[in-house]
């Protein structure tokens, strides 16, 4: 991501819209250059204003997001999307990021996240919070026990998961302890627990079988 990122904010409450504004518009690395209230707005002022990224609420009158997604999405040079909801069950979740949402954030998240999120679908990765990325385990996991298969996802600890969720984010080992209150020894430890468990061999495996997890 290079130079100040053009953002548009899609979200039916104005109040909402304001305190995003602010709280975006104070890191100094987004201009918001475009508001809508419903997902034909969204896409209306997507279409005229071309911007990097659409912060997407799912669910506003008219046009709800997860349409507003797929149209956007179907564009010529699409922007980025990133959900922005307070929804995190799971038929929800799917949905937008089977519709091509570039990430899912849940509002109740702090700043912090959602700057991190913001600047992690800018530069081409995929984000998804902790809280989500439980769900979509859950679904992985349910939906191999409905095949009948074993899944190999089902023999890791939750701790495991989560360091698995930042390798695949591309998040150092560094990083991960101190995001996690962890060493880098355990980081490194949990690493290659779920590296063995999964039969993975690279940081690449491991983010690839993360994304199709994540429905990326």
């Amino acid at each position: 991501m290079k130079g100040t990122a053009r953002i548009i904010i899609a979200e039916d409450h104005a109040l909402v819209r304001e305190g995003l504004k602010s709280m975006i518009s104070e890191s100094g690395t987004f201009d918001i250059i475009g508001e809508a209230g419903d997902g034909g707005e969204a896409l209306e002022r997507t279409r005229k204003l071309h911007p990097d990224m659409v912060l997407m609420d799912l669910f506003m009158p008219g046009m709800d997001g997860i349409r507003a997604i797929e149209m956007i999405k179907a564009e010529e040079n699409p922007p980025a999307i990133l959900v922005l909801t307070m929804h995190k069950a799971d038929e929800y979740i799917f949905a937008a990021l089977d519709a091509g949402a570039d990430g899912y954030v849940l509002k109740d998240a702090p700043a912090s996240e959602l700057i991190l999120a913001m600047k992690s679908v800018l530069s081409g990765k995929k984000y998804i919070c902790a809280d989500i990325a439980e769900v979509i385990a859950r679904g992985y996991l349910d939906a191999a026990r409905s095949n009948q298969e074993p899944s190999p996802l089902a023999t890791l600890t939750d701790r495991e998961r989560e360091v698995m969720r930042l390798v695949a984010l591309g998040k150092r080992n560094k990083d991960i302890a101190g995001e996690l209150y962890i060493s880098v020894k355990t980081v490194e430890k949990h690493r290659a627990n779920l590296m063995r468990k999964l039969g993975l061999h690279s940081a690449w495996e491991l983010r690839s079988l993360w994304e199709r997890c994540a429905g990326a």
